[in-house]
């Protein structure tokens, strides 16, 4: 596989922008192992190798299990994860999946997730599941090669 073109080197402002929202995002509130998984159960809903791979390895290196990175994909069947990391996945899973349900994102999801985040981390993880859907589209869009990041820091 090739990538069709880069859009850091392309679109440097518009990308700028991207990372400036994953600045907040690292900075904010909400904890780093929800926002890993959340991106990583995205991505793989969007059929994004790049973006699998790279929050697989992120994850891992931040020091998340296997038997939780190996089970995300069928999250409600394992025992892993608490009920906070349970909503918010069931959460990016219905607003990832938005023409696929006859009831977007349902509101029994979103008072769960409510349930178990104060608003202000609830809002950074609504912003948290726009923007890994956005860069899958990215990267999806453009075939970004999965590892290819991974290869060019080492």
């Amino acid at each position: 596989m090739k990538a069709r073109m880069n859009v850091a080197q392309l679109a440097p402002e518009g990308y700028q922008a991207m990372l400036g929202l994953e600045k907040y995002l690292a900075g904010s509130g909400l904890p780093h192992a929800t926002l890993e998984l959340v991106k990583l159960r995205v991505s793989q809903i969007n059929g994004c190798g790049f973006c699998v791979d790279m929050h697989s390895h992120d994850a891992k290196k931040a020091g998340e299990t296997d038997e939780r990175l190996f089970s995300v994909a069928a999250w409600r069947e394992a025992p892993y994860y608490t009920d906070a990391e349970r909503a918010a996945l069931a959460l990016a899973e219905e607003a990832t999946r938005l023409s696929d349900r006859g009831e977007t994102v349902p509101d029994h999801v979103w008072d769960e997730a409510a349930r178990h985040y104060e608003p202000e981390v609830l809002a950074t993880l609504v912003i948290a599941i726009a923007a890994i859907n956005a860069w899958n589209r990215i990267a999806v869009t453009t075939r970004t090669v999965a590892g290819s990041l991974r290869n060019q820091t080492g």
